[in-house]
């Protein structure tokens, strides 16, 4: 099998510190990066995805419910958007960016980046894409004839749920590395690894030190 690593959203707005952070933001970073250099022989490719938006409508509010409204984040261009500098990218292949215009959860609703922009994305925040080549990341890993996908990043309970959901329906074989993830709400995060299950996605853990 072809297999895939697909880093979900590993972003200095989603980490400590940033206008979204998650608790354990910047240990996933430092573990994968970890993860990479002890086990990256055992992927064929690393994607990374990044949540970008520059008019994302109702998605950002300043009152947030937290469940479909939030506060600004990951805005494009700007150095929240960048990913966490504790993620090595040496070995990220491609990058897919979500969100420019609507809510956007799944890695399979981005766009691959143009390849010379640099990866951490200094675009200016109305920078255009309209000259890149138009791939999704279900494009993308088609043309490269991958089967297998697993995901880890950020967050457990939203982003890496929606990506495995969306692969597992697209048909690759889909698992998620827990412990390569961090979660917003604890409770949901029980909610989550349930749902993947039922939906035939393995759930993989203390993967870091295996």
């Amino acid at each position: 099998m072809t297999r895939a690593l697909v880093i979900v959203d590993v972003q200095n707005d989603f980490c400590e510190g940033g206008s979204l952070g998650v608790d354990g933001g910047a240990r996933v970073a430092a573990d994968l990066s970890e993860h990479l250099e002890a086990h990256g022989i055992n992927y064929d490719f690393v994607v990374a995805t990044q949540d970008w938006h520059i008019d994302p409508g109702t998605h950002f509010s300043e009152t947030p419910d937290f469940v479909d409204s939030w506060p600004p984040h990951c805005v494009a261009g700007t150095k929240g958007a960048q990913l966490h500098p504790d993620l090595d990218t040496d070995e990220i292949d491609a990058y897919f960016r979500k969100g420019a215009y609507a809510a956007a959860y799944s890695g399979f609703e981005g766009l691959l980046a143009p390849e010379d922009e640099v990866a951490t994305g200094d675009l200016e925040a109305d920078g255009d894409e309209d000259d890149a080549e138009v791939l999704s990341l279900d494009d993308w890993l088609r043309q490269n004839e991958v089967d297998e996908v697993v995901v880890a990043g950020i967050a457990t309970d939203y982003c890496v749920r929606a990506t495995a959901l969306d692969a597992v329906q697209a048909g690759y074989s889909t698992s998620v590395l827990l412990d390569l993830t961090a979660g917003i709400n604890e409770e949901r995060v029980a909610e989550t690894i349930a749902e993947l299950e039922d939906n035939g996605i393995e759930v993989v853990q203390e993967q870091v030190q295996n």
